[in-house]
């Protein structure tokens, strides 16, 4: 068990990618070797099964052996977050109370997306996961239609169980929530630096950090503009198509994973695999996970 407060001091916490075997079958050998790459660069919390690892694309029964795997094996070294919210409050009841069950340190929880709710449901909603375990409160209302506001926010923080914000909304909220007290971490890569430095969040929940999870752990650590500077082409590019459709590409161009995508997630473009290869090549070898980038061409694989 890890208290709220140990959970906290996770500075930087990378939403995990998910591998694939050539069946579309998750490579739980590929996903080890990406996790210890993660701990021996420093990194101090995975998300599990969220957006950029395609929780929304397994069943409940691999997201939850997933979460159980990673908190068996690496609980003792990374913060364990398992993203066990969903849009069925009944779902997410039942998910996040496997998933502490399995081990995971603190959930991941996001409002009602699609079937959207009233504030009174999306706050009900809420204190029902929250009274299970401590959590994080994910607000990224470019998937889920809905922005949870401060005034939303604010009475939750005073929920025994939350640990704090994964914030989409930019950093003046950011700093506004951290000057109330209530725990930020940035949900946006290329404002993270600047998130932890100058409006004190607490750190970063980061899709970059699965390929260059070194030179991120230097972002968290100290000020250092030239680095951000330097990394942001390659962190606007790893969002040119909805997350995770570029980490995938790059991941699979450095050989990091086996070139399998599930539907509804394909390839960049060629043209858009050329500016990554450029753009991950510029680094040093031993600053991103895998090998020299190549395009892919036509060598994967694309599962339904």
């Amino acid at each position: 068990m890890r208290t709220l407060e140990q959970i906290k001091h996770a500075s930087l916490i990378t939403a995990i990618k998910t591998p694939y075997l050539a069946n579309g079958e998750i490579d739980l050998a590929k996903y080890d070797e990406l996790v210890e790459i993660q701990i021996a660069a420093g990194v101090d919390g995975i998300v599990v099964g969220g957006t950029t690892g395609e929780g929304q694309l397994m069943n409940w029964e691999e997201h939850l052996m997933l979460i159980a795997h990673s908190a068996n094996k690496y609980g003792d070294k990374l913060v364990i977050v398992g993203n066990t919210g969903s849009n069925n409050t009944r779902e997410a009841i039942k998910a996040t109370k496997y998933g502490f069950a399995s081990g995971m340190h603190a959930a991941l929880q996001i409002n009602p997306y699609y079937g959207r709710t009233s504030i009174a449901g999306v706050n009900e909603h809420f204190k029902r996961v929250l009274d299970i375990g401590p959590a994080f409160i994910y607000n990224v209302a470019g998937r889920t239609g809905q922005d949870l506001t401060p005034d939303i926010i604010e009475p939750l923080a005073k929920h025994p169980n939350l640990i704090g914000v994964k914030e989409c909304g930019g950093n003046e909220r950011i700093a506004h929530y951290e000057q109330q007290g209530i725990a930020c971490w940035s949900g946006n890569d290329d404002e993270a630096h600047d998130a932890r430095h100058t409006h004190n969040a607490h750190g970063v929940i980061s899709v970059t950090s699965n390929l260059i999870p070194g030179l991120f752990r230097q972002l968290m650590d100290t000020k250092n503009d030239a680095l951000n500077t330097s990394l942001q082409p390659l962190m606007n590019w790893l969002f040119c198509e909805p997350n995770p459709i570029a980490i995938n590409t790059a991941m699979m161009m450095t050989g990091a994973v086996n070139p399998v995508f599930r539907l509804p997630y394909v390839p960049l473009s060629y043209e858009q695999q050329a500016q990554g290869v450029e753009l991950i090549n510029a680094l040093s070898i031993s600053d991103f996970v895998g090998k020299t980038a190549k395009p892919l061409l036509q060598d994967y694989s694309i599962i339904g």
